[in-house]
């Protein structure tokens, strides 16, 4: 494994002093320019329970999530698939909007994408076109956090598509320090203050995947928790404080936990998506 890191980053290493060297010239630059030009162009389609969808690939990060789609998270697909046609749902952690774009075109739902990520950003407004859901999808460029304040997006990574950022934090999904590459202050607001302040359509659902941060968003939302119907949220059951904390606001907004669920790909790991719905609800 380690031999094969190495290999990687030697690689990485490479091709950034040839790129380096070549963007020096006219003709370099044109060559990188039109590389990333048709990496931005191009795009896989996939049908699932009957619904086209076609996604932007620039990148293997992305190839792996469209290619994976049915399979790296079937429980969030059948969550989906039990909404009212028509239904409200917050995406938080939209990343580049693959559920976002199934709730919109399988369901009919209005989407609420929180994706606060400017590498990501780009894809998720190129996925909502894509797939003709520009009435349908509506980007919120700012991340949720327990309060309205300034404060840094921190991020492990820059790739397209890429996860692991956490906002006013420096940990990660699992408590551990986040290991940085790149970071950049914006606004935070609560789910209670994008009601309230942004005029933002309460939710009917809530998916959330935020990578560490799920139990201060949670304690920022009592009262939109408290008029959902029902929330789908990852959780790492060994990050004692995020899994205790969900659990308390979730519960005391009078969600009940039906279901905790991971795909067979991530057997033996403590992160799973638990599914709450409003107690006495069908």
């Amino acid at each position: 494994m380690n031999v094969k890191k190495t290999l990687k980053k030697a690689i990485r290493y490479a091709i950034g002093l040839a790129m380096d060297l070549a963007i020096k010239t006219r003709l370099g630059r044109y060559f990188f320019e039109q590389l990333l030009s048709t990496a931005l162009s191009r795009t896989v389609s996939i049908q699932y329970n009957g619904i086209n969808l076609t996604f932007a690939v620039p990148n293997s990060m992305n190839h792996f999530r469209v290619e994976t789609f049915s399979t790296k998270e079937p429980e969030t697909l059948e969550w989906i698939d039990r909404m009212e046609r028509g239904s409200v749902i917050w995406d938080i952690g939209a990343n580049v909007g693959l559920y976002s774009c199934y709730a919109a075109k399988g369901r009919n739902c209005t989407v609420m994408a929180f994706e606060p990520s400017v590498f990501n950003l780009e894809l998720l407004a190129r996925n909502i076109f894509l797939n003709d859901l520009t009435d349908k999808v509506i980007m919120v460029p700012i991340p949720l956090s327990d309060r309205l304040t300034v404060s840094t997006l921190n991020m492990s990574m820059t790739d397209w598509g890429g996860a692991m950022s956490t906002f006013g934090k420096e940990y990660s999904y699992d408590a551990k320090p986040l290991v940085k590459v790149f970071e950049f202050r914006t606004l935070g607001l609560s789910m209670d203050d994008a009601v309230a302040r942004l005029d933002i359509a309460q939710p009917d659902y809530i998916k959330m995947d935020v990578d560490g941060i799920e139990h201060l968003i949670l304690k920022g939302g009592l009262l939109v928790l408290s008029k959902v119907r029902g929330v789908l949220i990852e959780i790492n059951e060994e990050f004692t404080e995020q899994s205790v904390d969900s659990f308390k606001y979730l519960s005391e907004a009078g969600l009940e936990l039906v279901e905790k669920r991971h795909s067979e790909m991530f057997t033996g790991f403590p992160v799973f998506n638990q599914i709450w719905r409003r107690t006495g609800s069908v």
